[in-house]
């Protein structure tokens, strides 16, 4: 009877939304996966869902809470640290975290949390608030937390969506920066005209053949792309989230990228992330723009790194500022009254300074309260300054479902350009007009 009765939850706020815009944003979040799914499955993935929750023993009568993240296995081991310190303060309570692929992720959330179950706490980069919110599986926080604990935090660390509060970040990041092995490059490039100058200072050719690049990056993929787009006034989106890439700023932000490889022959003719790590980890690229991800991977390699904020693009005047997004934590619309004040109080231990700073000296992650600001290792520690500085540079990554139509309508037309297809001219008109199909057809 139970299992019959979450099946019929889960088809009362699923089946009734289709063909109206929260089904096609959640599908979209999701890759679809649900809508593959016949009403034959769908039992069975619900019913093995209600097994997970219910299995776990019922003797132990203390509250449990139980996160969802998608964090690295260092992360998760201070993750765990801090919860293990946190229950011995509070022995009333048992406090569970799981990890799962940043994809599983989201799609288990969805069928979890719209069947009324799924953790408490979820844990992960700001995109997903969108959908989460337009499918109301998570609450609004703005009146779960006191408005000074709030204004403490790096106003970049708080994503808003439809003016209210879905996420509070313990990290700031997943930003790309201009990293470059110090061995070969005494002082990075302050704009575009000098990073060009550098790349052919340092670059080595041997009879005719590339022997190290100034620079390389997987700048094939339109994410790797954003901070030229930006650093030439552009942008992907409007604040109503219409795409905006019919504009003289993606054109010459296309040109330019076609240009580091055609005109000045500083970079790599093909490249995607592997072989530009590759390229770099082996010495054989001075430069690399990559994210805060990489960091760790090429100290392990033995790589002599150091961290700079992108270039500022003569033209303009203009920093490339590439996207920023938050980590953090969001509530399952679905924890009970009785049960909410226990998980507010911890998702505000999890954020407390200490443990930020803890993280931030471990992994070089960015903090988001304010009062760290002014300590010693994160005003001093040169991989921390440069973040920074790079984050306050970026533009917050958009939330709304929509930036994954942008996405998918910039790559064909943008790979067009770099393999002589198409004029910049005409794959920003392209761009735009299958981004605008792209998003009606989510919204029907």
């Amino acid at each position: 009877m139970y299992l019959t009765h979450l099946f019929s939850s889960l088809r009362s706020k699923f089946i009734p939304l289709r063909g109206r815009r929260p089904t096609s944003w959640g599908l979209l979040a999701l890759g679809s996966p649900l809508i593959a799914l016949s009403s034959k499955f769908i039992p069975l993935l619900v019913g093995l869902l209600a097994l997970s929750f219910f299995s776990c023993s019922e003797k132990d009568p203390r509250p449990r809470i139980v996160i969802w993240h998608q964090m690295r296995v260092d992360e998760r081991e201070i993750l765990e640290a801090q919860i293990k310190k946190y229950t011995e303060q509070n022995p009333g309570i048992i406090v569970e975290q799981l990890y799962k692929e940043t994809e599983e992720l989201r799609s288990g959330y969805i069928i979890a949390a719209i069947a009324g179950q799924g953790p408490d706490l979820v844990y992960g980069p700001s995109d997903q608030i969108g959908p989460f919110q337009v499918m109301d599986i998570i609450l609004p926080l703005e009146d779960l937390f006191e408005k000074e604990w709030l204004e403490s935090f790096n106003p970049k660390a708080l994503t808003f969506f439809k003016g209210h509060l879905y996420q509070v970040a313990d990290k700031l990041g997943n930003h790309l920066t201009l990293i470059y092995n110090k061995d070969i490059v005494k002082t990075p490039p302050q704009t575009d005209e000098e990073l060009i100058e550098l790349c052919k200072k340092i670059m080595v050719i041997q009879n005719g053949k590339v022997q190290r690049y100034g620079l390389v990056w997987n700048y094939t993929e339109p994410f790797f792309f954003i901070p030229f787009l930006s650093g030439f006034g552009g942008w992907v989106m409007d604040d109503e989230g219409n795409p905006t890439l019919n504009t003289q700023a993606n054109i010459d932000a296309l040109n330019f990228i076609k240009d580091l490889r055609d005109r000045y022959k500083i970079i790599p003719r093909e490249s995607d992330y592997n072989i530009a790590e590759v390229l770099f980890k082996d010495g054989k690229a001075g430069m690399i723009i990559n994210g805060d991800w990489s960091w760790a991977g090429y100290l392990k390699a033995g790589v002599n790194i150091g961290i700079a904020p992108l270039p500022k693009i003569t033209k303009t005047g203009l920093y490339c500022a590439p996207m920023v997004s938050p980590k953090g934590f969001s509530i399952n619309s679905n924890v009970k009254k009785e049960k909410l004040p226990e998980v507010v109080k911890l998702l505000k231990y999890l954020m407390e300074p200490e443990n930020q700073l803890e993280t931030a000296k471990l992994l070089n992650t960015m903090i988001t309260r304010i009062s760290l600001y002014d300590d010693p290792f994160i005003k001093n520690d040169e991989i921390l300054v440069n973040s920074r500085l790079q984050i306050e540079r970026g533009k917050p990554m958009p939330v709304v479902p929509e930036l994954r139509a942008i996405w998918d309508a910039m790559r064909p037309s943008y790979q067009a350009v770099l393999g002589g297809a198409k004029t910049a001219e005409e794959a920003a008109r392209d761009m735009q007009e299958l981004a605008i199909r792209k998003i009606k057809e989510m919204n029907e």
